[in-house]
């Protein structure tokens, strides 16, 4: 009897295993919608549409930029966590919605790790700190002067409650006493249109969204969140150069897949997209707007995710930004 269920069990698992494979040898035979959780015209939406591009010229299927931002996340996240585990809709996500946004609530609507399947890393960038040209600094030490003696009359503007340009604010906020006000936004497209026209005076943002209103002078940068300076933004000082070493922080960029989804579907999609942020083409793309290009295995990925929400988890914690 023993020897039976053994056999029946090993032949189940050829079953479940030969059905993957087979999935994988088709996929894709449809049109790929890719999840975007901001509104568009943010880095994350560049980083997409040209992956998806490439993705269009290997397998010939169309690639569709969906943007669906709300939540910090949570809307494009719920979309993709209730999809079918087919490898046919991706998402993807930020340190503001993987590792952050879930922090934010006593029960989050979705878990980073445990509702999908990681596929690969695709980016990293700093947050840097940017403002109009109507606000009358040149560097951080100008600033913090300027809100010491009018507190609470400047304002900076995030992607979203809780994402990571909320969050490093707060951490600045904290290390240096500044009183500035939270206006939030859906996405980072949004809070960068609406700081350079000038309705908000202030935000930190990836480089890929403001690297080109800084070139031609609607915004000015006044400091790079990283421990050293960014390689084509050399001219920007870091916070640590500048004596506030504690404010380091950078987004960073991946992909993901609803729960279930075959293995196999997975390692080929992990295999594409890691073959195209290799490129000379798309690393120079990435280099230009202030990223820098990086991969991972799946299983790297899942990891990545799940070290990243944890230690989060603390800066949010001792923030005491909720959204419930």
């Amino acid at each position: 009897m023993k020897t039976l269920r053994f056999g029946i069990l090993l032949s189940a698992i050829s079953i479940l295993a030969a059905a993957g494979v087979g999935v994988a040898d088709t996929y894709p035979s449809k049109p790929i919608r890719w999840i975007i959780p901001f509104s568009p015209g943010g880095g994350t939406e560049l980083m997409a549409r040209a992956i998806g591009q490439k993705l269009h010229e290997t397998w010939a299927q169309p690639v569709v930029i969906d943007s669906r931002p709300g939540g910090t996340g949570a809307v494009a996240s719920l979309i993709v966590k209730n999809a079918a585990p087919d490898g046919y809709t991706l998402l993807m996500i930020t340190s503001s919605t993987h590792a952050i946004s879930p922090n934010l609530f006593r029960e989050p609507p979705y878990h980073p790790v445990r509702d999908f399947e990681a596929i690969t890393l695709v980016g990293t960038a700093p947050e840097m700190l940017v403002a109009h040209p109507s606000v009358q600094v040149n560097s951080v030490k100008e600033l913090l002067a300027l809100a010491k003696s009018e507190p609470g009359k400047l304002n900076y503007a995030s992607p979203g409650t809780g994402s990571i340009g909320h969050m490093t604010m707060e951490l600045f906020k904290k290390v240096t006493g500044a009183n500035i006000v939270h206006i939030p936004y859906k996405g980072s497209g949004a809070a960068v249109r609406e700081t350079v026209g000038g309705q908000v005076q202030l935000m930190f943002s990836a480089p890929g969204a403001v690297i080109g209103h800084i070139r031609v002078g609607r915004l000015k940068a006044l400091a790079v969140g990283s421990p050293r300076r960014t390689p084509g933004l050399d001219d920007i000082p870091t916070f640590t150069e500048l004596g506030y070493p504690e404010v380091v922080a950078a987004n960073w960029y991946g992909v993901l897949t609803t729960a279930g989804t075959p293995a196999a579907v997975i390692n080929q999609i992990n295999r594409e997209i890691v073959r195209i942020v290799r490129l000379p083409e798309i690393k120079e793309m990435f280099f230009k707007r202030g990223y820098e290009t990086m991969s991972a295995t799946p299983e790297e990925a899942a990891k990545y995710v799940k070290d990243e929400f944890a230690k989060w988890g603390e800066v949010v914690k001792v923030s005491g930004v909720r959204l419930d």
